[in-house]
């Protein structure tokens, strides 16, 4: 077994799909993995692959040209799952996808395609809890910033719902588990970066800040609560716990 490695990144996972792909070695005799491998497996050739923008745009064009935009969106959304066979997931959905480019998005019942399907689900599941859950923190200045720690790598897909809510104002979205950052300059366009160790350094600590709206809202989510019918567990149920680490009405 010949198996694929890359880094945890879109433009990597594309281009290591066209390189095992290209190497006509037998879908069979081949997996795809995302890196780090932390239990490789014996009788097994590992190959690493280095991201290629050619290659990545290449596989993205025919994604969207032979099967359909939709089958590129599952594709997307799955490769931002915290899964660690999702590379294989969708390597196995193209497979299909394009000897069966019209039926291959609806063909939920298909081994294939069911496992893509799920993952986009539930990063789609989680990008639109986080978009109602998320809370923003004013800093001196005016900066808006919120915090995060989703399971799946989401940042991409959440921004854009806050650059229409927020179109005049200077925010930022921080992951904390990526040490990543989607930066709006007010009436400005929105872009991702990598934080350094010494920005990360300083942005770690912004929820530390005083911000008068902070009591004002904590203020307002207890009294428009009701004693009596107070329900923890239909409460988890609704609003996982992990959701909540930076959520103003249940930080101390």
């Amino acid at each position: 077994m010949i198996i694929y490695t890359c880094k945890d990144q879109f433009e990597d996972m594309m281009t290591c799909i066209y390189d095992a792909w290209a190497s006509k070695e037998g879908h069979k005799n081949i997996r795809l993995m995302t890196e780090p491998v932390y239990e490789p497996e014996l009788f097994c050739q590992y190959r690493h692959v280095d991201s290629d923008p050619d290659k990545s745009r290449k596989v993205v064009r025919s994604i969207q040209r032979q099967i359909s935009f939709p089958a590129y969106q599952m594709v997307f959304r799955c490769a931002m799952s915290c899964l660690p066979d999702k590379l294989d997931r969708i390597y196995r959905f193209l497979l299909l996808g394009f000897s069966c480019p019209k039926e291959a998005v609806s063909m939920l019942q298909h081994p294939y395609v069911f496992p893509v399907f799920e993952a986009s689900r539930a990063v789609q599941n989680e990008t639109h809890h986080f978009r109602e859950f998320l809370r923003f923190q004013a800093l001196p200045g005016g900066i808006l910033t919120a915090h995060i720690e989703p399971k799946s790598n989401i940042l991409s897909l959440l921004f854009p719902a806050f650059d229409d809510r927020l179109p005049s104002e200077n925010w930022m979205i921080v992951d904390d588990m990526r040490r990543t950052a989607a930066v709006h300059p007010a009436d400005g366009e929105t872009y991702l970066t990598a934080l350094t160790d010494s920005e990360w350094a300083r942005l770690s600590h912004t929820e530390e800040s005083a911000d008068p709206f902070t009591g004002l809202w904590k203020t307002f989510f207890q009294s428009v609560s009701i004693k009596e019918r107070a329900n923890p567990v239909c409460q988890r149920t609704l609003l996982p716990i992990w959701y909540r680490r930076h959520m103003t009405e249940f930080t101390r």
